[in-house]
């Protein structure tokens, strides 16, 4: 089938209380899908978010869950508490959207510490996350995906994702499940980039001369979700600024 019917299925979006990660429960939630929503410490965002979604799709089943995505434990813990909060229902659609990461230019400036904690959000969540829904997944066989869509700034964590992302859309798509990674870059009303003054002349450095919108990237998350043709690739969402 060439476009994805996600109405019914259940959608994990990890971040959620963030700028892209609501917009992606937004675009989720008008297409039928019933949400899972992660938080780390912005409960009134997300709180304010899930009335405006109840209010406007009240058919649809939302569950919000405060997890430390540094913790395996934790989650661990967030799917027995999703399969509680949804009946036993296993995720459909992954949208491993969390992300963390200080400016720091200078490597030497980096603590050992920082680098292993960036990679513990960044990385090593997204394969723990793929691993607690990978088989119900299997078990469906249907396009559903693991959506890597991590708002990354550093290299390694970005790299070792790709090559993950790369390494699980071959191996999964005897089983019709679709994996693929979105970078975005220069995305305003997030945390990092509240707006175009936040760094000056940062508008100025972007080809298209603006900022992104976190519904760009939700319209980027949904094409690949509801196109279950489209597995193994990176899209970078960035104004035409280019990686180096």
């Amino acid at each position: 089938m060439a476009q994805n019917d996600i109405k019914g299925k259940l959608a994990l979006v990890t971040g959620a209380s963030g700028g892209i990660g609501s917009a992606c429960a937004r675009s989720l939630a008008a297409g039928g899908a019933h949400l899972a929503l992660t938080y780390s410490t912005s409960l009134s965002s997300l709180e304010t978010l899930v009335s405006s979604l109840k209010a406007e799709y009240p058919t649809i089943r939302i569950s919000t869950h405060q997890v430390d995505l540094a913790s395996p434990q934790l989650i661990s813990d967030l799917y027995a508490s999703i399969a509680t909060a949804h009946a036993g229902a296993t995720v459909d659609i992954l949208i491993s959207n969390a992300g963390y990461g200080k400016r720091i230019v200078n490597v030497w400036e980096i603590p050992v510490e920082e680098f292993d904690y960036t990679l513990d959000v960044n990385l090593r969540a997204s394969f723990l996350l793929v691993k607690g829904c990978v088989e119900g997944m299997k078990e469906k066989k249907w396009a559903g995906l693991f959506l890597l869509a991590v708002l990354l700034h550093y290299a390694a964590s970005k790299g070792g994702l790709t090559a993950m992302m790369k390494n699980l859309s071959s191996h999964l798509a005897q089983f019709n499940i679709s994996v693929n990674d979105i970078a975005p870059a220069m995305i305003g009303a997030t945390g990092m980039i509240p707006n175009a003054d936040t760094v000056p002349g940062l508008v100025d450095s972007i080809p298209l001369h603006r900022l992104g919108e976190p519904e760009e990237c939700a319209n980027a998350v949904m094409m690949f979700v509801k196109t279950g043709y489209i597995t193994g690739q990176s899209l970078l969402l960035a104004g035409g600024l280019m990686h180096k």
